[in-house]
């Protein structure tokens, strides 16, 4: 199982499904490889600082990966039949990161609101694919993946961190003030950046610009998490280490699992006699 190098993307329309399938890594081999592909996504392509430990080994890893399960896409390339890993999701629930002594986001965020709602939670992060597979059905498999895991887990709420590319925040103003006016987290399970990481998010006012141009300049998986009725936490963060602003992202589970029966319902209809072919429907 290898991270690098992958096979050609394939030719065909449905790549999710006829060379790509979803599931948690089932050894530390397959966390191994995440790893690996996590390393070139975050360092290689986007230039975050490794540590020297992290560089002599081309994987990206923290203490949290110890603890996490890890959703994995794996592609299988059709002629030599070796499968390869191409996209992963690292999943943190709430009595693992409690048991642990407390969830990754909490090095940006106050998340007490959203601890004491009484709510069962699902952290998510070290989301990446690599750039050849950045396409519908792969990002669409992740969400399978999620969707099925929050369904075995009965979780409530998803939470986590998403992040702009680059920390000048008067290059994303108009960005993080569009999230800001049009998708606040109610304030009674809203998360809050720390004091001494607190970036304004409110930096252009919301009659100044236009709102539909605003969202289509959103990276793929923030806008993938809006559609999905996410909301954004109260304050950015800027990440130094992986060259980013980061936010934070609530995802009422109800949202996400109700889209995602309907769109297989709709696939499995359209395979019975007289419904023609299936069809097909990114962070």
């Amino acid at each position: 199982m290898t991270a690098a190098p992958p096979p050609a993307l394939p030719k065909e329309t449905d790549v999710s499904a006829k060379f790509a399938y979803v599931r948690l890594a089932q050894s530390d081999a397959e966390i191994t490889a995440a790893q690996r592909l996590r390393y070139m996504v975050f360092y290689e392509e986007y230039k975050a600082e490794p540590t020297p430990e992290m560089l002599a080994q081309k994987r990206d890893f923290d203490a949290f990966d110890t603890i996490a399960d890890h959703l994995i896409v794996l592609t299988k390339d059709p002629e030599s039949e070796q499968e390869h890993i191409v996209g992963t999701y690292r999943l943190i629930r709430q009595e693992v990161a409690e048991a642990f002594g407390r969830f990754y986001s909490e090095d940006e965020y106050d998340i007490s609101p959203l601890v004491r709602s009484g709510l069962s939670l699902l952290e998510l992060g070290r989301s990446c694919v690599l750039a050849p597979y950045r396409t519908k059905p792969i990002l669409n498999l992740l969400w399978q993946g999620i969707a099925d895991y929050i369904t075995r887990h009965e979780i409530d709420l998803l939470f986590g961190c998403a992040s702009f590319p680059g920390t000048d925040i008067e290059a994303l103003s108009e960005q993080l003030s569009y999230l800001y006016h049009y998708h606040p987290t109610p304030k009674d399970i809203c998360p809050v950046a720390l004091p001494d990481r607190y970036v304004n998010m409110n930096v252009v006012p919301k009659e100044t610009f236009n709102e539909k141009r605003a969202f289509a300049s959103l990276p793929p998986l923030i806008k993938g998490y809006l559609r999905l009725g996410a909301s954004i936490g109260n304050g950015a963060v800027i990440d130094e280490q992986f060259n980013t602003t980061d936010v934070c992202i609530v995802v009422q589970t109800t949202l996400l699992t109700e889209r995602y029966r309907k769109y297989f319902e709709r696939k499995i209809q359209r395979t019975m006699p007289g419904h023609g072919a299936p069809g097909e429907d990114k962070a």
